[in-house]
């Protein structure tokens, strides 16, 4: 245990688990949420879902704990367009964060833009998974509209999506003005391999540097003990283009539990997931030290636009 794990408290109910090794300089999860205080960071009336608090301060802890020095802040889906939460949030964490924001193309004004860039905003989140959006037409449509408008400023869209909805839009992501990232492993089910439908498309779209891929969410996409059948996945997308594919954490694990959908209603409970376990995992899936530096740091600083 390192000595920056010792006496770490609990984050809602968990005690992450130690980096089993040091890792490499500058190492980012590029994937976590904060929720403030709902009488400053009011929902969205139209959400899915209704999280606790989840603050910065408990962040930087579980970011101690995991021993990354460097954080991707994501708008998550209950604030819907606004992103003061995850602005103030940037302001507070510093240099050493970055935010990816969500936007309504048709009525964000340049300069609104131009403020959420100074305020660390690299990228903009369009999440079709959340909201059962699997047409891939009107999918495109929304993707081509949020990439025009940031496309001037060097930024990435993001997105959370299916297999389903990424292998029709191949030429349109192929001719979009920015980079795709594409969330947990773009919803392939591990237990169907690498030779699935639609995952070539995802490999080809890699190779031609037209989306990165983040290796998080393990346990979206399998159900086997310790996820074994994920690392057939890994090592096909790190042959596809290693210098694309990065990591998050995606604490604090919102989304429906089994037999406890998501709800307005009430709150809905974090999953108690060890995201130590799951860094550590990760890199013994990408084996090759090479391979750790680059997508858990060099990849990022790119991205990210990290000093």
């Amino acid at each position: 245990m390192t000595d920056q794990h010792q006496g770490c408290e609990p984050i809602f109910g968990v005690v992450h688990s130690a980096p089993d090794a040091d890792l490499p300089q500058h190492a980012c999860d590029c994937h976590v949420h904060v929720f403030g205080d709902t009488a400053r960071y009011p929902f969205d009336p139209n959400r899915a879902h209704t999280p606790r608090t989840a603050s910065v301060a408990q962040l930087q802890q579980h970011q101690k704990a995991l021993g990354f020095s460097r954080v991707v802040l994501v708008q998550p889906s209950p604030y819907g367009t606004d992103n003061r939460c995850m602005m103030d949030a940037l302001a507070m964490i510093g240099p050493n964060a970055r935010g990816v924001g969500v936007i309504d193309p048709a009525t964000v004004s340049d300069e609104a833009l131009i403020d959420m860039h100074a305020a660390g905003v690299r990228g903009v989140r369009v999440n079709l998974e959340t909201f059962g959006k699997n047409d891939p037409v009107a999918a495109g449509e929304v993707l081509q509209a949020v990439s025009a408008r940031v496309a001037g400023l060097g930024w990435h869209v993001q997105t959370y999506t299916n297999l389903s909805v990424i292998a029709p839009l191949h030429r349109l992501i192929s001719n979009l003005p920015t980079p795709l990232v594409v969330d947990h492993f773009g919803k392939a089910m591990a237990n169907l391999g690498p030779h699935q439908p639609g995952f070539e498309v995802l490999l080809s779209l890699l190779r031609e540097g037209k989306v990165w891929v983040k290796l998080s969410g393990a346990h979206r996409i399998s159900s086997l003990p310790e996820f074994s059948d994920v690392k057939p996945m890994v090592d096909a997308l790190l042959d596809a283009n290693a210098d694309q594919l990065i990591w998050g954490s995606d604490w604090p694990h919102t989304g429906a539990w089994p037999g406890i959908p998501l709800t307005r209603d009430v709150f809905n409970e974090f999953h108690p997931i060890d995201d130590g376990i799951a860094a550590n995992r990760l890199r013994r899936w990408l084996g090759d030290t090479g391979y750790q530096r680059r997508v858990l740091a060099d990849n990022p600083a790119r991205l990210y636009d990290f000093d």
